[in-house]
């Protein structure tokens, strides 16, 4: 039974630190998960959104991604003007999530695949924010309803340690987090895609497509 409240830890932390004295690297999926996140942190710490998602193998889906995740931070930073959100973009980089894949490509969704998924897009945010000189490193990832929260937080604290960098405890989806995300998508007219963004996720959505077209 996981008996850590991540949300309130989070505030908690943030809590410690005058508004905008501390900077934050996020790791960022994609622009309707970040959406609700941004909304959150923008007054508490300033930003730097970071699109690193290797496992989005198929790179007109990486392209469209990264380029609407750099809309909402134009988007956020004229609606929220004494926020400092910045973008920062990344290498198309389908091998290096191919390497951590190999032996997993059977794995379920949510498995061992997207665990050690979790930790390569981490441990990038991790080494960014240490580079830059950032306080904390996190991930919009906690957001999805369909995300361990409890996994991917202790997979952050050990790349902390390994790396000698804060983590930014999160559960993003808490407080109707997703629900948010969702009407924000809506609002700023964001894609949202329909998969998490491998191949593996992607052949699972239109399976399960497929079976839900035959019951009906």
């Amino acid at each position: 039974m996981n008996s850590k409240n991540y949300a309130k830890l989070m505030d908690e932390e943030l809590g410690k630190a005058e508004t905008g004295e501390k900077t934050l690297v996020l790791h960022a999926c994609c622009a309707p998960c970040s959406s609700h996140c941004l909304t959150v942190l923008q007054d508490k710490i300033k930003i730097k959104v970071y699109y690193y998602n290797p496992n989005i193998t198929d790179r007109t889906e990486f392209d469209k991604r990264s380029a609407e995740l750099e809309r909402l931070v134009e988007i956020l930073s004229a609606e929220y003007p004494g926020a400092s959100i910045e973008f920062v973009g990344s290498d198309h980089d389908p091998e290096s999530f191919l390497e951590i894949a190999k032996g997993l490509e059977n794995e379920p969704e949510g498995g061992k695949r997207c665990e050690k998924c979790f930790e390569l897009r981490l441990r990038a945010a991790a080494k960014l924010a240490k580079r830059e000189g950032a306080d904390y490193f996190t991930t919009t990832l906690t957001i999805s309803p369909l995300k361990d929260a409890k996994l991917i937080n202790e997979i952050g604290e050990r790349i902390a340690a390994e790396e000698g960098i804060a983590f930014l405890p999160s559960d993003f989806k808490k407080k109707e987090g997703y629900k948010h995300s969702v009407e924000l998508s809506h609002k700023y007219g964001l894609y949202r895609q329909d998969y998490c963004g491998c191949a593996f996720s992607k052949a699972e959505s239109l399976k399960r497509k497929e079976i839900h077209e035959e019951n009906t």
